[in-house]
């Protein structure tokens, strides 16, 4: 129809009937041409037209065709495919078509109803062109014959209205109004027949349905005039009524019918027919023409028709008629299914996502009517999804439970919906839902602290440990890089120390170091994951430096300077184990590389002196004669436990004798060998000078030791990482050498008998750095230098 669209134009600003939330309905005649305008959903809805785009906007129809396409750019609805409102709905009003729009991110649903009005483009129809009546002339006034009735599938105004029946000599047409609001066409004879005057009269119905413009169809109708047929036929039941159920079998007998004619013979014989004009009564039904038995000769379907109305006739071979209707009931069986529909379904969704968040929208049918009909949907146990129903068939799947995808990466979801019958029928479906990844967890190490070490001297670059760090997250979020978090080690940075590999974890050194120096340090390695913000942890990994045994031991005491001549004296009347003097050493490695021994390498006399092996003291073996020679040397090796060990080596003058001026002669000769003996005076002179010369270095010593304490002491609690100059050793073996160590002073006479030696007090740590009496002041100053030369190399 070329104007229909301009027309349709012109009313589209009234076609939108109403709009209420989530729900918008429109009113359009049948047959608009495609890409005709319906309306603008994204405004009748208050939606933004970016949010069509962004929510990938869909129109879902269900199973029928799709005649509404959406313009997601615009937001209309336009025509997609001609609509016949006769074939979508037939008889059936208002016409309708039930649309979703479905919209995603988040998922929304909105309900359209586009309701399709009816234009007059049909015709009345008669099922046949000509109708033949054989019409005794004794038929009386009044006399009533059943005229087959018109098609019109519009409805409304557009539908059949009226009849006309020409010429009217002899008969009229009569209207009866059916409970169903459809009316029975009737022929009425008016005056009597003849068929002497006239054999064969002719008539046109007429059916006009009330379009603009009208629109009509006609029948013609041929009646033969009989011979007198006094009585019609005349049903027992003006209606019957049968019930049937849906799915019975071809053949099934519904009911009989039956109709009796006063008539005698051939005027009296009555046979009946079906008068229905709808092609799928005739085809579904079928009469016994004699014994008025009616049966199913097709396929009954609740879902397609629940009523039948079939219109029966009783004719006998007179002409005369009777009708009656058959109402006929189809009862419901379960034999249908639910239909579930996917209308959307998301396929990943956060784990931080909130409760409540839709990820599938589904539409359950099922074509059963009553409790056949009603449709209860359950998901699989143990998960942290529940189904909600905005409407009787509109489902949603809905996150109930907060997700964590280190416990379930991956739902598969199956869902089940059953009805009520008896028995009932389910139908089921899966869907597989991707739980994404945020950056919830951080890493953890798998210890909660580390010990490493390295052995001193190492090289630069060597390989320390390793830290593993794990982070129960996903891809980026669960890369971990591994960083040194910044501190001090003696006033130095820590990466000066040690490096950490951002990937692998691997800790290196990156210096050599010194475990008289420095024996252990702590440090923080941070572990970091590569989400956005990203998490993190921290362990402490300590790091112990194990002694090397690089370097020899030192001896304290006695001190061995080029010019010294100084000798210890035992005198001829010694006792056996008779303490001639101690050799004093100290190791500054630690643990066994610090364990001393010491052994007598060389002397004059081997029975006559022996050294303790961890003491170091020099004690006599044997009683001391007259035969043993005044001038003894001793040489001593003190030895390391280390692997390989490393010594040192000390030379002990021994004088044996009695008197003083004995040993001043002996010492004498152990300085100058190609001297001669002077006179008793000069040595007396020289003894006083010696003795005098011992106590000034004595106090001297003495002075500068207290000082050096208290320099050391200062320097200690200044920098705890600084080392003693002399470390500790275990109490039972003191130093690495003897087990008890003591202090001694001696008093030398010119009267070997007159000498003493006097036990002072337990000898400690002050004790030996005290050293000797003559190099005390020496050893200072080397030891100041060694410290400067330990904190250039640690800057």
């Amino acid at each position: 129809m070329p104007g229909l669209g301009m027309w349709f134009s012109a009313l589209f600003p009234f076609i939108l009937l109403y709009s209420a939330r989530g729900q918008v309905s429109y009113s359009i005649p049948e047959e608009m041409a495609k890409g005709s305008t319906v309306g603008n959903i994204a405004q009748d809805l208050g939606l933004d037209p970016q949010r069509l785009r962004l929510g990938k906007a869909r129109i879902y129809s269900g199973d029928s065709a799709e005649y509404i396409a959406l313009n997601k750019d615009t937001g209309f609805l336009l025509i997609k495919d001609k609509m016949d409102r006769e074939s979508l709905c037939a008889k059936t009003t208002p016409c309708a078509l039930h649309l979703q729009l479905i919209l995603e991110n988040p998922m929304e649903l909105y309900t359209i109803t586009v309701e399709i009005t009816d234009i007059n483009d049909n015709q009345p129809t008669f099922q046949k062109k000509r109708v033949h009546f054989e019409i005794s002339e004794s038929a009386v006034t009044g006399a009533r014959f059943m005229l087959e009735g018109a098609m019109d599938a519009d409805v409304g105004v557009n539908d059949l209205q009226s009849y006309s029946l020409k010429p009217t000599d002899n008969f009229a047409l009569e209207l009866r109004s059916q409970a169903r609001g459809d009316k029975k066409v009737e022929m009425v004879l008016q005056k009597p027949l003849d068929r002497e005057k006239k054999g064969v009269i002719t008539l046109l119905l007429t059916a006009v349905d009330g379009g603009d413009p009208q629109l009509s169809g006609t029948v013609q109708i041929d009646v033969t005039v009989l011979d007198a047929n006094d009585n019609a036929p005349v049903f027992t039941q003006k209606v019957y009524k049968a019930v049937i159920t849906e799915n019975a079998a071809n053949g099934f007998k519904i009911t009989t019918v039956s109709a009796t004619d006063a008539d005698e013979g051939f005027n009296g014989h009555v046979t009946y027919y079906i008068a229905n004009k709808e092609e799928n009564v005739r085809n579904m039904f079928f009469i016994d023409q004699n014994s008025g038995e009616v049966t199913l000769k097709g396929l009954v379907d609740f879902e397609k028709a629940i009523h039948y109305k079939i219109d029966i006739q009783a004719k006998d071979h007179g002409g005369l008629s009777d009708s009656c209707k058959l109402m006929i009931d189809v009862l419901d069986v379960n034999d249908n299914k639910p239909v579930i529909n996917l209308l959307s379904v998301s396929n990943s969704v956060s784990e931080d996502s909130a409760l409540g968040t839709v990820v599938a929208m589904m539409k359950v049918d099922d074509a059963d009517s009553g409790v056949n009909g009603q449709i209860h949907c359950i998901i699989n146990d143990n998960i942290p999804f529940a189904l909600t129903s905005q409407s009787s068939n509109f489902i949603s799947l809905r996150i109930e439970q907060e997700l964590d995808r280190e416990k379930d990466a991956e739902y598969n979801i199956s869902i089940t919906c059953s009805d009520q019958g008896v028995p009932a029928l389910s139908s089921s479906t899966s869907l597989t839902l991707q739980i994404s990844d945020v950056n919830d967890n951080a890493p953890v190490f798998e210890k909660s602290k580390y010990d490493a070490f390295v052995m001193e001297n190492n090289s630069p670059g060597l390989s320390v440990l390793t830290v593993k760090a794990t982070d129960a997250d996903w891809n980026q979020n669960a890369r971990v890089s591994y960083i040194l978090e910044d501190s001090t080690v003696n006033g130095v940075s820590v990466s000066s120390c040690v490096s950490v590999h951002p990937d692998s974890g691997l800790i290196t050194a990156v210096r050599s170091f010194d475990f008289e120096t420095l024996k252990d340090f702590h440090f923080r390695i941070k572990a970091q994951d590569g989400g956005s913000p990203p998490l993190s942890c921290n362990v402490t990994v300590k790091l112990t430096i194990q002694d090397q045994n690089d370097n020899a031991p030192q001896v304290l005491y006695p001190v061995q300077t080029g010019a010294s001549a100084l000798a210890e004296i035992v005198p001829r009347a010694a006792d056996v184990g008779y303490l001639v003097t101690k050799v004093v050493a100290v190791d500054v490695d630690s643990g066994q590389n610090a364990w001393l021994s010491y052994k007598l390498q060389k002397a004059p006399d081997r029975a006559l002196f022996e050294v303790g092996l961890q003491n170091g003291e020099i004690r006599t073996v044997r009683q001391v004669t007259d035969k043993d020679a005044v001038k003894q040397k001793l040489t001593v090796v003190v030895e390391d436990n280390g692997q390989p060990s490393r010594s040192a080596v000390v030379s002990i003058n021994v004088a044996v004798a009695d008197s003083f001026p004995e040993v001043l002669s002996e010492f004498s000769d152990f300085t100058h060998e190609k001297q001669h003996d002077e006179n008793l005076t000069f040595y007396l002179v020289l003894a006083l000078a010696v003795v005098s010369l011992l106590f000034i270095v004595s106090v001297i010593s003495i002075i500068s030791v207290k000082i050096y304490r208290w320099r050391q002491n200062k320097l200690f609690y200044e920098s705890g990482a600084n080392l003693p100059v002399i470390p500790y050793y275990p109490p039972v073996y003191a130093d690495g050498t003897l087990q008890h160590v003591y202090n001694y002073e001696m008093c030398g006479t010119t009267d070997s008998r007159m000498s003493d030696g006097k036990f002072v007090r337990p000898y400690s740590q002050n004790t030996l750095m005290s050293q000797s009496r003559l190099g005390t002041v020496q050893r200072q100053k080397e030891q100041e230098v060694d410290e400067l030369t330990l904190e250039v190399r640690i800057s």
